[in-house]
């Protein structure tokens, strides 16, 4: 079993900074790849940014130059450093990892960012 916790949303004016963090716990060797995805209201779930296991990164467009996704694997935690931030990010942020199926099997509870304007 996995669990994934995230902290440090919060809300932030427009133009500021926020770091996610996500710490993994449970059986941390059956964990492959690491995301992050959001959700806002009354949207679909998107993944904005992902890790593999040898620091590969990738990022959706919207947040490309923006935000960094960084991974401490002695301390089993993943970052989302986002900065420059927008109202268009406000949303429930949520980290997941991937199985050894290569898909994202384990989920967090989601924090909430909010970003005003």
């Amino acid at each position: 079993q996995v669990r994934l916790v995230e902290s440090g949303g919060g809300l932030v004016q427009a133009g500021g900074s926020l770091r996610l963090s996500c710490a993994a716990s449970g059986t941390i060797s059956s964990v492959n790849g690491m995301g992050w995805y959001r959700q806002a209201a009354g949207k679909k779930r998107e993944l904005v940014a992902a890790i593999t296991s040898s620091g590969g990164t990738n990022y959706a467009d919207s947040v490309q130059d923006r935000f960094t996704i960084s991974r401490d694997n002695a301390k089993n935690t993943v970052y989302l450093q986002m900065n420059s931030l927008k109202p268009e990010d406000t949303a429930v942020y949520y980290c997941a990892g991937q199985s050894w199926r290569g898909i994202y099997d384990y989920w967090g509870q989601g924090t909430q960012v909010t970003v005003s304007s």
